[in-house]
């Protein structure tokens, strides 16, 4: 069969987009699709649900008993249904607050969100290792943006103290579960700052939903604080093991997003079969307890392994253990000898990350066992030895 012909690029776009493509190869930072072979150790499926067949026929279920394979518009045209009120109900309650809305994806949801309820007088208060979901909200809402450093409180004391005069609302936004380098925000120093100030807070709770705190609400359901934070994000496609993400808020706040976040307006709804496997899934992981123990210990395990062995592994104590290694290319010849060892393990490296800390993001499942932990931190330390072995003894 004839290919079809395809327009492309010419003149100055060709070459912009060529240069830039260029650009990115020559620092190594070219990236390519491609299926993750071995031992999957970066994947967000924390509670190892992805697979599980209790959420299969929460699918097959739904769909034999005629749920349609496409919602057919956005929700408030005709994409709306039982099933989404449903959803949303068990939500809040599972979650303790007053409402919650679902989107279709974390994605969407921070961006629609921040760009709704914050505006272009107000003050925002963001962690500089935040999602780049919150970047890229705070940058639509246009207000003035103060990053502090990664978990400085006493910088965000300073800077709340320094803008503390006049009539601006203040928002503090910090994910959770920081996602690059596995450490926990301070919950309750967050809170103390923002009421101390004036400000409402905001936690995406992407690394967290599932995986901490009671019943796996997260880490602000932990904290014992929920009430006094004004709103929490919860995406559905890591612990949850499936898509979408629902924002917990109070039902004025609710009903304030359903009619000013773009993204939640102007999206075509998931399919009406989506809020029944996140039903199911709502249910599976507040009875999964035992999951959760499973991967603090497998945690604890592999961090007491690569401390031992000199990694530097940052301060967090989460399923997501970055090995810093510093430099781009050293960062992907370790991933390269992993993948070839059987671990699949993906690097790091700016943007994503600031210059100079490329990693490898290890990333924890339940499904994982100690002997396989401690095969892959042998490996990891055999690697490092090579590196620094005589050139003839490196192998070819």
């Amino acid at each position: 069969m004839a290919k079809t012909p395809v327009r492309k690029p010419a003149g100055e776009l060709s070459r912009r987009i060529d240069a830039e493509l260029a650009a990115l190869a020559s620092q190594d930072q070219l990236r390519k699709l491609g299926a993750m072979k071995g031992v999957n150790l970066c994947s967000n499926d924390y509670l190892g649900l992805s697979s599980d067949p209790r959420l299969k026929e929460a699918v097959a279920s739904a769909l034999a008993a005629g749920l349609p394979v496409a919602s057919t518009g956005s929700r408030l045209l005709s994409g709306n249904a039982e099933v989404w009120e449903q959803l949303e109900s068990e939500i809040a309650q599972f979650m303790r607050s007053e409402a919650a809305l679902y989107f279709n994806s974390g994605y969407s949801a921070n961006v629609g969100l921040l760009s709704a309820l914050i505006q272009p007088g107000d003050v925002v208060f963001s962690d500089a290792a935040n999602h780049a979901s919150l970047i890229d909200g705070l940058r639509l809402a246009g207000a003035r943006k103060v990053i502090f450093p990664h978990l400085d409180m006493d910088s965000l004391q300073r800077e709340l103290r320094r803008s503390d005069s006049g009539a601006a609302q203040k928002f503090v936004v910090s994910e959770g579960i920081f996602s690059m380098d596995g450490d926990s925000a301070p919950i309750s120093d967050l809170v103390m700052l923002a009421e101390r100030y004036g400000a409402e807070v905001i936690i995406d709770e992407a690394h967290a939903t599932g995986v901490v705190g009671p019943q796996g609400r997260g880490l602000v359901a932990g904290s014992g604080l929920a009430d006094r934070i004004l709103v929490t994000v919860h995406p559905c496609g890591k612990a949850l093991a499936g898509m979408g993400c629902f924002v917990c808020c109070s039902e004025r706040l609710k009903q304030y997003l359903i009619n000013r976040a773009r993204t939640f307006i102007f999206s075509t709804a998931l399919p009406p079969y989506t809020a029944a496997q996140m039903r199911a899934a709502i249910r599976i992981v507040a009875s999964a307890d035992r999951e959760r123990s499973d991967l603090v210990a497998l945690n604890a395990f592999l961090r007491k392994q690569l401390r031992e062995a000199g990694f530097d592994i940052g301060r967090g104590d989460t399923q997501i253990i970055p090995v810093f290694l510093g430099e781009n290319d050293r960062t992907i010849r370790f991933s390269g000898l992993l993948n070839e060892a059987g671990f699949g393990v993906r690097p790091i490296r700016p943007p994503s990350v600031p210059a100079g800390t490329s990693r490898l993001r290890i990333s924890l499942n339940a499904k994982l066992t100690t002997d396989l932990l401690a095969r892959f931190s042998d490996v990891l330390v055999s690697i490092r030895e090579e590196e620094h072995a005589p050139v003839h003894a490196v192998r070819s």
